[in-house]
């Protein structure tokens, strides 16, 4: 029975099946902000959330029964678990702020489709160089408040009067939010202050910013050549036993070739040999 409930879990209208069902799920969550869809079909959205949940916790008794202490040593399985059991949580009474989170079963898109799964997985193994490169972003934005609060407070004191604020209007500019309006203010009677501008936009904007991006995209790589080396180690038993097979059969041709070499003098013989 174990082996049936695997087979189901494993199969790829299954796999198909629960990804077409979050899709659904989403639509439906986003149907229900709707406040004229929901006093005209509130009653038919509530009831197909409820049956869609119904079906994933379905799903998750079967592959818990199907692979037991195998799915709690998965870490995607935990992952849709407790996404499930947060959907579960009542929506009413002091917990209905987290009815909120029923949207977190979008998510389990990320388990249930193996490209996002990696990409999530790659992002993962990219935390400890972005966590580097958030020390070295977040030493020069601070280096460059200290200044611009000195330089520029007098000035423009909305976005440069302590230095919390000069954090804060750094951090817009260094996300490209007003990264002309806001210097434009101050060059109006600090006209050199275009230099510090320049050169902090240049630092943080288009060096430290594109860093996340580098240390990413080669995390990602990484992850993708895991991926390329896990699937040809599953593949090398099968690959193995195929040379097997193809050596057998040049060994077979071989013997074959011996044996019709041998046979070839002695028929010449016999055609040779007079007849009576």
């Amino acid at each position: 029975m174990r082996e049936r409930v695997q087979e189901v879990v494993a199969a790829r209208w299954f796999q198909r099946g629960v990804i077409a069902l979050i899709l659904v799920n989403a639509v439906l969550l986003g149907a229900e902000t709707s406040p004229g869809l929901v006093a005209s079909h509130g009653e038919l959205l509530h009831t197909l959330d409820l049956a869609i949940l119904g079906v994933f916790v379905v799903e998750i008794a079967l592959r818990i029964y199907a692979h037991r202490g195998a799915f709690f040593r998965d870490a995607w399985s935990w992952f849709d678990l407790l996404i499930v059991l947060v959907a579960l949580l009542p929506a009413s009474g002091p917990l209905s702020v987290l009815r909120v989170l029923r949207v977190l079963r979008v998510l389990r898109l990320l388990s249930a489709v193996p490209s996002l799964r990696h990409v999530v997985g790659g992002l993962f193994k990219a935390l400890p160089g972005m966590a580097s490169i958030s020390i070295l972003v977040s030493l020069l934005l601070y280096i460059a408040a200290v200044m611009a609060t000195t330089m520029f407070r007098a000035t423009a004191p909305q976005h440069f009067g302590d230095l919390a604020t000069s954090v804060f209007t750094l951090f817009q500019i260094m996300t490209g939010d007003s990264w002309g309006s806001i210097p434009r203010t101050v060059m109006e009677e600090q006209p050199a202050a275009a230099v510090f501008f320049v050169l902090y936009i240049l630092a943080s904007t288009f060096i430290a910013l594109n860093l996340f991006i580098a240390v990413a995209v080669e995390a990602l790589e990484h992850e993708q050549d895991d991926v390329r080396a896990a699937s040809a180690a599953d593949a090398g038993p099968n690959t193995a036993g195929t040379e097997a097979i193809m050596a057998e059969l040049r060994a077979l041709r071989a013997e074959l070739a011996e044996l019709r070499a041998a046979r070839e003098p002695a028929d010449e013989d016999a055609r040779a040999a007079p007849r009576p």
